[in-house]
C-alpha cells in the first residue's frame, strides 16, 4: 500500500488531533511499524535516533489511537489522525511538538505545558 522503497525504507507520518485538527508531530514508519499500527490501532513508529520499533506512549502512557489513516498521491506519506491519551504528544511536555513559533525572526514558545518530562521520563 505504501512506497517504502522510494524513501528508502521510511515514510514520514503527519500525526494529527482527530478533534481539533492541530498538527501533532511527524515521525516515520517503516513496513514493521506500519503493520503494527494498522493491526493494533495505536501508532507505531520507527525511532531514527534508537534505530528501533517505537509504540507511542509506551513509556509515558500517552498512546495515541488511531482513529483515521489517509495516504497521500505518491504513496510515500502518511496522515495519521489520533486521539491523543494524556493531551501531550511531545516528549517536552506539550500537547504538540510544534510548540514554537517564528515571531519577527526569533524563536518563541506557544504551546502550553502538560507535563513534566522528569516526572514521566526516568531516563
Amino acid at each position: 500500500m505504501l512506497d517504502f522503497e522510494k524513501t528508502g525504507g521510511l515514510v514520514p507520518a503527519i500525526v494529527q488531533d482527530d478533534e481539533t485538527g492541530e498538527v501533532l508531530m511527524l515521525a516515520y514508519v517503516n513496513e514493521e511499524a506500519w503493520e503494527k499500527t494498522l493491526s493494533s490501532g495505536k501508532a507505531h513508529y520507527w525511532s531514527r535516533s534508537r534505530k528501533e520499533l517505537w509504540l507511542k506512549g509506551a513509556t509515558s502512557g500517552h498512546l495515541q489511537e488511531v482513529r483515521a489513516i489517509h495516504v497521500d498521491c505518491d504513496l510515500d506519506t502518511v496522515l495519521l489522525k489520533v486521539h491523543q491519551k494524556g493531551g501531550a504528544a511531545c516528549h517536552e511536555g506539550y500537547s504538540s511538538c510544534f510548540y514554537r513559533k517564528v515571531d519577527d525572526g526569533e524563536l518563541k514558545t506557544t504551546g502550553t505545558i502538560v507535563f513534566d518530562p522528569k516526572d514521566v521520563y526516568h531516563s
